[in-house]
């Protein structure tokens, strides 16, 4: 059979793809030990509070009509209203219904905005997406209608006590032309936990106005919802911004919402995809979504009991990593928000797609950090890091904590 190009390209076995494939397959193997995945944290509280929520939706037929009728392209209306008030009335932003559009997911809404910014342009010209700092996420890798659509700076680093450091943007280095189509950053990011600083953001903001490109920030870990972010920094948007965020880390992955806040001529865009390539995207998510704006719940779970849970987690995580690892050669990002640790072993004389693969025969499932540096896979540090999420519980996370350390001590006796 013979494939177009644009199935030669999505045929392919991607980092996002293996990803979660080892997140199904961990799920149905007793006995893994799941450091790997996204998935979010099954949080007692919440899923009692989506339980109880679920039943008084359908009780009032609203979950019954969700499920049951299509909602327009731009998504269900009634939540997009609420959300667009919830926003404006919290940070004063000069919102409306007309800036908000949903997406099946955040990994649509970037495939999305990523091919409607960058690729071949009607002049004949190539636009590229500017990552200012990589690692960034693995889902952006491969989601460009053409290839070599990513741009990206190595970050600096900054080395801080008790074996811990930071990644910042380097401007010193960063350079935009005109075959540069937006700029991206994700707020707290995702694999490393880092959060750009509120001058950070600010810096990019000029340039991409200076450029006349916008600024796309994923905020699917970020405030007021779910509020997985552990520094004092004010949320960003304005006119030149394109913020993306979702339900799937409030516990609600499986209802695929993106929720995407921009100028109108964005949204438009968006919708109109939607109705090609999806007709609509899914109403359960935010008829659920509304009900919680409805009872005054979502802003107030995210801040009381989603963001202490991970907060008090990665505490945790970081107390099991290093009592296990004594190596001063292994760093832990320091964890600002999202639901990972970035680890580092410098001078590791294996790569951590090596690391990673000793690891999952030993039933431990992680991710190794080559996959996260877009544009940067060569670097001596892309080979160095490993992503772990630290949503297990006590006894399965320090099980798969001391398994890496006993791994990572051998590779380095190879030296």
């Amino acid at each position: 059979m013979q494939f177009s190009s644009f199935g030669e390209k999505f045929n392919r076995y991607s980092g996002i793809t293996q990803l979660m494939d080892d997140l199904n397959d961990g799920l149905q193997t007793p006995g893994a030990i799941m450091l790997g995945g996204g998935n979010p944290a099954p949080i007692p509280a919440m899923l009692d509070y989506f339980s109880e929520a679920s039943q008084q939706l359908l009780k009032n037929g609203e979950l019954v009509k969700a499920m049951a009728n299509y909602d327009s392209p731009q998504g269900k209306d009634a939540f997009i209203s609420a959300l667009a008030t919830l926003l404006k009335d919290t940070y004063g932003w000069d919102i409306s219904e007309k800036n908000i559009s949903l997406t099946n997911g955040s990994q649509s809404g970037f495939f999305y905005l990523f091919n409607l910014l960058a690729g071949k342009q009607p002049d004949g010209s190539h636009k590229k997406i500017l990552l200012p700092l990589a690692p960034e996420y693995i889902g952006y890798g491969d989601a460009g209608l053409d290839d070599d659509i990513f741009k990206s700076y190595p970050a600096e680093i900054e080395l801080l006590d008790n074996r811990q450091f930071k990644y910042h943007v380097d401007f010193s280095k960063l350079e935009i032309d005109e075959s540069i189509g937006a700029i991206c950053v994700s707020r707290p990011t995702n694999p490393t936990g880092n959060v750009l600083t509120d001058e950070e953001i600010q810096k990019l903001d000029k340039l991409a106005k200076e450029n006349n490109i916008p600024l796309i920030i994923d905020n699917a870990y970020g405030t007021p919802f779910p509020n997985i972010i552990f520094e004092e920094v004010q949320p960003h948007f304005n006119d030149n911004t394109i913020l993306c965020m979702s339900l799937s880390k409030l516990g609600l992955p499986g209802l695929r919402c993106g929720i995407v806040v921009a100028n109108e001529a964005i949204t438009s865009a968006l919708t109109n995809l939607n109705g090609i390539i999806s007709l609509a995207p899914s109403g359960v998510g935010p008829t659920m979504a509304k009900y919680m704006i409805e009872q005054g719940d979502l802003l107030r779970l995210s801040n009381d009991v989603i963001k202490p849970f991970y907060q008090q987690k990665s505490q945790r995580a970081m107390e099991l990593l290093f009592a296990a690892i004594d190596d001063p050669r292994f760093r832990v990002h320091k964890p600002e928000g999202a639901m990972f640790l970035w680890l580092w072993f410098d001078e590791l004389p294996i790569s951590t797609e090596t690391l990673y693969q000793r690891l999952k025969q030993r039933g431990v499932l992680i991710v190794p950090g080559e996959y996260f540096f877009i544009g940067q896979q060569n670097t001596r540090h892309s080979h160095q890091c490993l992503r772990m999420n630290y949503v297990q519980d006590d006894d399965m996370m320090q099980k798969g904590i001391q398994i890496i350390s006993e791994e990572v001590a051998k590779a380095y006796q190879q030296n």
